[in-house]
C-alpha cells in the first residue's frame, strides 16, 4: 500500500524540499496534489477529496524513517476493520 506515493515522493524530495521547505505535501497515486503548511492541513485535504480511500502526506525535509508495528506484520491487529452486512 502507498508503493506508487512512496516512489514520487523518494524521486521529487529533494526537488520538493528546495521548492516547499518546511512544507508537507500530499500525494495520491503519482500525483502531486500540494505542498501544505500544516500536517493537519494536508490530512484534511487528503481526507476530502479522497475519502477513505490511502493517500501519502509527508513533510519534504524531514530525515526518513522506518515505522513498524509487528503486530500487524503477525496478523495479531488488523488495519482495516472487516466489513460487516
Amino acid at each position: 500500500m502507498l508503493e506508487a506515493e512512496l516512489n514520487l515522493f523518494q524521486a521529487k524530495k529533494t526537488e520538493w524540499s528546495a521548492q516547499y521547505p518546511g512544507k508537507f505535501v500530499l500525494v495520491k497515486d503519482e500525483d502531486f496534489v500540494g505542498a501544505f503548511d500544516t500536517y493537519e492541513a494536508a490530512l484534511v485535504e487528503g481526507a476530502r477529496r479522497f475519502k477513505l480511500q490511502p493517500f501519502l502526506v509527508r513533510r519534504v525535509d524531514q530525515p526518513d524513517r522506518e515505522v513498524s508495528i509487528p503486530a500487524l506484520s503477525l496478523g495479531l491487529l488488523r488495519a482495516n476493520p472487516p466489513h460487516t452486512a
